[in-house]
């Protein structure tokens, strides 16, 4: 089951990464243009894309928590919290930041975007950085901990040494 939940993990953490790294980059490249061209991509951007993000985040979040589950006794432990709780900082950072400014922004017209339109641009686009930050390194982390030897840990570090006692 650990396999599994692992190449879970790994594929949609992935994927979910590399479709954050390429808004990213195309909202950077968009910064040059004026609010019209921007609200239009925006538009086309908020048609669809928000369904990816929820098809590629929650399983990566699911299939994590179940591989911190599983791993919690071994060596690699700290590389999947670790993923997990980057995970679950993006899943926060889109709840509290991003997703209340795509759905205002569902509302502008090309034509006439609002007079702040830069300072939300600069809001969200920030706070996406930093969730393609945190998403990139969570995908990190459960790419290092994949190869290594998982060595299950005792509970106790002195449990071996009891037992060689008791049957001694």
């Amino acid at each position: 089951m650990t396999k599994y939940a692992r190449f879970a993990s790994l594929v949609c953490a992935g994927l979910f990464a590399g479709f954050l790294t390429a808004v990213l980059v195309l909202e950077l490249s968009l910064r040059s243009f004026d609010s019209t061209v921007y609200t239009q991509v925006r538009l086309v951007e908020l048609d669809s894309l928000d369904k990816l993000a929820v098809a590629t985040l929650l399983p990566a979040l699911i299939a994590t928590a179940v591989l911190v589950y599983q791993t919690y006794r071994t060596d690699t432990r700290w590389l999947t919290v670790a993923a997990l709780a980057l995970l679950v900082l993006v899943f926060g950072l889109t709840l509290i930041v991003n997703l209340p400014i795509n759905s205002d922004q569902l509302h502008w017209d090309a034509q006439s975007p609002p007079s702040n339109w830069t300072e939300v641009r600069d809001r969200w686009q920030i706070a996406h950085a930093v969730r393609t930050v945190a998403a990139v390194l969570a995908f990190a982390a459960l790419a290092l901990a994949a190869p290594l030897p998982h060595t299950r840990r005792s509970s106790s570090p002195n449990t071996s040494a009891r037992r060689d006692r008791l049957h001694a």
